[in-house]
C-alpha cells in the first residue's frame, strides 16, 4: 500500500527517510531553490524524479495545493506500545507520548504530530476507530512529521492507559473543567498527554483514567481552545519544566 504527500517541505523532509518513498513527481516547468534541494537529495539517495506533465500530475495529487511536487510513499506502518516505551529507553530519557482519543480533523491530527515530533515526544497513539488516519493530508499539515514519529493504533485506549501506568507514566488530560491548571503539574518522569475529540473532549471512561485533568485559562469570549493549540500548550509544558 501507498499513499501520496505532496508540497515542497513536506516531500523535502519525507526525503530523509528515503526507503519510504518509491518515487517523486514534478509538474513540468515548476523551479525554485527547494525544488533544486529536492531533485539533489533524491539522486544523493538514490531515489527516481521524474517531470510529468499537467494532466498525468493530476492523477497523483491535487496540482492546485501540491506546489509542483509530490512522493508516492509507503503507507505507515504502526508500531506496538512496546515499541513507543523502547523507543524513550534507548534516547536514556523518561517516555512522553501523546494520546489522541478520536481526533477526526486530519488536520488538527497532523498539527499534533508536528507539536509532538518538534517537542521530543516519543511517538503517538491513536484511536483504530472514529479517528483520522495517517493520509497524505496529515503528511503535508504536519509538514512531514507524521514520517518521523512513530504511531501505535489501538482499539481501546482506556486499556492502554492502564498499560502505560503498569510502566511508571502519569497521565495528563487536556479538558477545560481540569482541577488543575496545565502549568501546576509536576511532569518530571513518564508522562503521556490526552488529547480529546474535537467537539465532545475526553470521553468519559478515558478521563477516569486521567490521573490529572488540567485546564488552560482562556480571557475571550470563547471558552475553549481549539484540540490541536491545546495539546501544544501542554506538551510544551512538559518540555519547559524538564528544563
Amino acid at each position: 500500500m501507498s499513499q501520496t504527500v505532496s508540497g515542497r517541505k513536506t516531500v523535502l523532509e519525507a526525503l530523509k527517510s528515503p526507503q519510504s518513498i518509491r518515487k517523486i513527481a514534478i509538474l513540468y516547468g515548476t523551479r525554485g531553490k527547494v525544488i533544486d534541494d529536492i531533485r539533489h537529495q533524491a539522486r544523493r539517495v538514490g531515489v527516481p524524479v521524474a517531470e510529468v506533465d499537467k494532466q498525468k500530475f493530476a492523477q497523483i495529487a491535487d496540482v492546485a495545493t501540491a506546489q509542483g511536487v509530490a512522493a508516492i510513499v509507503e503507507s505507515t506502518e504502526f508500531v506496538e506500545i512496546e515499541d513507543l516505551l523502547d523507543r524513550a529507553k534507548q534516547s536514556g530519557s523518561s517516555p512522553r507520548v501523546l494520546i489522541l482519543d478520536e481526533i477526526e480533523d486530519p488536520h488538527n491530527l497532523g498539527a499534533l504530530i508536528r507539536t509532538a515530533e518538534c517537542a521530543g515526544f516519543h511517538g503517538v497513539i491513536l484511536t483504530r476507530h472514529h479517528s483520522a488516519g495517517i493520509s497524505g493530508t496529515v503528511a503535508k499539515a504536519s509538514a512531514g512529521a507524521s514520517l518521523h514519529l512513530p504511531a501505535a493504533r489501538v482499539a481501546n485506549i482506556a486499556q492502554t492507559i492502564d498499560l502505560l501506568k503498569e510502566h511508571g507514566l502519569w497521565i495528563i488530560g487536556t479538558d477545560e473543567r481540569g482541577e488543575k491548571r496545565y502549568d501546576e503539574i509536576d511532569y518530571s518522569g513518564g508522562i503521556a498527554v490526552v488529547v480529546g475529540n474535537e467537539g465532545r473532549g475526553i470521553r468519559r471512561l478515558v478521563k477516569e483514567k486521567c490521573d490529572f485533568l488540567v485546564s488552560i485559562p482562556v480571557f475571550g469570549a470563547v471558552k475553549s481552545l481549539n484540540a490541536s493549540v491545546a495539546g501544544a500548550l501542554v506538551m510544551y509544558e512538559t518540555v519547559r519544566k524538564r528544563r
